[in-house]
């Protein structure tokens, strides 16, 4: 059983399609990367997918069931745009006013619970208006698991944290998954920091689904390549490229793509007069990989 199944599914405004006749697929327990470009139908998808909107046409399942049924939609959490908290309450009344919304039971049990996941047990009392950004996205990280939901949509958790909370962050999104059983769609436009903790990938442009794939099919298609340093740079890549197909000078390195044999490239260049300083094998990771099919789509 999937999480999230999605077909044909479309949402116009004014005659203009947001969501294009979208496919989608998010395997049960996944961390699942929403990518695209501003205006792609990230958060329209996520709205649709919550209930905010409602779609053109296409449908939505969520666990096997209709988006709409009641007892699916009490399984879902959603942080979209902001948390939505009284600046002037604290961080326990917050969640207090949310657990009433939702006729939860134990309710201090449940701010205690979600409190821990997010690493604010200590900060029950704060009140939001003092809370900093990162506080304020793993709050409402923490509104949204009220309830215990099976699936957390979250629409730019991490734009605009720091190191730390970034950090911070990653970790507990990987907890929720591994120690909560929880299912988390996740768009971010820090592709490095998501290439860090997510399964699976969905790619979508002007709100049709691209690729999806999973970090496993995409590591097996990422490009290999090795990056050097030698004395005289352009002597090298001269050299190199007699040998090997596709040779960059690429800022302060030469790039050879497609090729991972260090010790041969190495014997090769020492054979003609080129001793090598620095040489390392790389992979192109998920911002280039994105780069590289945005590219191709466009026809550059």
């Amino acid at each position: 059983m999937n999480a999230i199944e999605i077909k044909d599914l479309s949402k116009s405004f004014r005659g203009m399609y947001a969501v294009d006749h979208l496919n989608m697929t998010v395997p049960v327990g996944a961390i699942y990367g929403f990518i695209g470009e501003n205006g792609s139908g990230k958060s329209t998808t996520e709205k649709l997918i919550c209930g905010h909107l409602v779609p053109d046409g296409g449908f939505i399942r969520l666990f096997g069931k209709d988006y709409t049924d009641p007892g699916v939609r009490v399984r879902v959490g959603a942080l979209i745009e902001n948390a939505g908290c009284f600046p002037n309450s604290s961080i326990y009344q917050n969640l207090r006013m949310q657990t009433i919304n939702l006729g939860l039971k134990n309710p201090d049990a449940e701010i205690a619970r979600v409190l821990k996941i997010v690493r604010m047990e200590e900060h029950a009392q704060l009140k939001f208006k003092k809370c900093s950004l990162g506080m304020k996205q793993r709050i409402g990280i923490a509104m949204a698991l009220l309830g215990e939901p099976a699936l957390l949509i979250l629409d730019e958790p991490i734009n605009g944290l720091d190191t730390d909370g970034m950090r911070m962050m990653r970790e507990i999104l990987v907890d929720i998954t591994q120690n909560y059983g929880c299912t988390v769609l996740i768009s971010s436009h820090i592709l490095g920091e998501l290439e860090k903790i997510a399964t699976h990938y969905g790619i979508i442009r002007q709100g049709r689904m691209i690729m999806e794939l999973s970090a496993k099919e995409m590591d097996s298609r990422a490009q290999v390549f090795t990056t050097l340093q030698t004395r005289d740079m352009e002597g090298a890549k001269a050299l190199l490229s007699r040998k090997y197909g596709d040779v960059r000078r690429e800022g302060a390195h030469i790039c050879i793509y497609d090729v991972d044999d260090t010790a041969g490239i190495v014997d090769y260049l020492m054979q003609n007069g080129h001793p090598v300083r620095e040489i390392k094998k790389n992979k192109i990771g998920l911002e280039e990989y994105y780069v590289q099919l945005m590219s191709q789509k466009e026809g550059r």
